[in-house]
């Protein structure tokens, strides 16, 4: 059976960057950002389920969705947010899982779930738990510097995520990237640990 370490943190915290880096090791990386992106692309699964729980307008006409609408809605209508991730999650999971198994050959697995803390589904699939931390200054800079966000929308995004204090409370292992830090060397230790942990199953 695969070591499989849950990767999450903050948006803008440096998900991305970390799993690239645990990649250049070795490491079988499952991006559940990945998955959900290709889920609502043109021809995507989750399309057709989307059109029907809020309308054609929320589909662009390439018949893909249309994410700056829809953020816009989910940010603002609770409601709304969770019934987009009851018609995603389920797929995203499935997808999820059907990767595990094609990645068995690797030395471990890391699974990015930027939500990690509230998606129990997710989290009994993974042994460990590795965040990613940053201040909200850093994660506010990264997010404006890279979209097209305004700063208003990225607060508002990181105030309806958990908290910082609720990722570092679920974290088995914390990586710190707050700029100054050195990110390949935090990686490489815990590459190490994974891969010795693997070893030992």
């Amino acid at each position: 059976m695969s070591f499989v370490v849950g990767l999450t943190g903050g948006i803008g915290s440096g998900k991305s960057t970390v799993a690239k880096l645990f990649a250049e090791h070795g490491a079988g990386i499952i991006d559940t950002d990945e998955i959900a992106h290709r889920l609502t692309q043109r021809g995507g699964e989750a399309i057709a389920a989307i059109r029907t729980a809020f309308g054609k307008e929320y589909i662009t006409d390439d018949s893909a969705l249309d994410r700056a609408r829809m953020r816009r809605l989910i940010f603002s209508d609770a409601v709304a947010k969770q019934r987009l991730e009851l018609i995603l999650h389920p797929l995203i999971l499935e997808q999820a899982k059907a990767q595990l198994l094609q990645l068995h050959t690797k030395p471990y697995i890391i699974i990015v779930v930027p939500l990690l803390p509230e998606s129990p589904a997710f989290l009994q699939l993974a042994q460990r738990v590795l965040v990613v931390d940053c201040d909200e200054p850093t994660q506010l800079a990264r997010v404006t510097g890279r979209s097209r966000m305004s700063e208003a929308e990225v607060r508002n995004i990181i105030t309806q995520q958990a908290p910082r204090a609720e990722f570092l409370r679920l974290a088995d292992d914390v990586i710190h990237n707050g700029g100054q830090d050195d990110l390949v060397e935090q990686v490489t230790v815990l590459h190490r640990r994974y891969s010795a942990t693997q070893n030992n199953n």
